[in-house]
């Protein structure tokens, strides 16, 4: 395969899969701008290392870990200072007990780390199957499932057992 039709089917993925690649970064920032300019870093470093991809079967878990890789990254160079949008604001000002629930878990995610995190995202947000995952995540099956495990574990520990 050249490289031209390589950038092709690139270009159609990305296309074709944009509004998932926004939720996956938005899951990590939850900020609406900041998974937009993560989503943009992750297509030029994709673009950028085509020649990378050997399999274009693996061109989901190829794109998926560089999404992955530039929220973390974003994350870790703007630990102290992340803008958040109105919408997470109010999970985090509730005026319900039902929103109280909800912002539990979404401050329980946030407070996993970044391996933790990834698997639950990856697994209930992105309805992954763990075989997938391991393949995004670069690790074995057995890792991603103990992951999972302790993560849940870890979440329902910090909510009260709601899980």
């Amino acid at each position: 395969m050249t490289k031209e039709e390589k950038f092709k089917l690139i270009e159609k993925f990305i296309i074709e899969n944009r509004e998932s690649h926004y939720r996956l970064a938005y899951s990590y920032v939850r900020n609406k701008d900041t998974a937009l300019d993560i989503v943009q870093d992750a297509i030029v470093k994709a673009l950028n290392s085509i020649d990378r991809l050997d399999d274009i079967n693996l061109l989901k878990t190829w794109f998926y870990r560089i999404v992955i890789n530039t929220s973390i990254d974003f994350i870790r160079k703007n630990k102290r200072s992340m803008a958040m949008d109105d919408e997470v604001l109010k999970v985090y000002l509730p005026h319900l007990e039902n929103e109280l629930h909800d912002m539990d878990l979404q401050e329980a995610i946030e407070q996993l780390s970044p391996e933790y995190k990834t698997v639950i995202i990856l697994r209930f947000f992105e309805d992954l199957k763990i075989d997938t995952i391991a393949e995004i995540t670069e690790q074995n099956v057995n890792t991603v499932k103990t992951r999972l495990y302790s993560a849940l574990k870890k979440l329902r520990i910090e909510i009260g057992g709601d899980l």
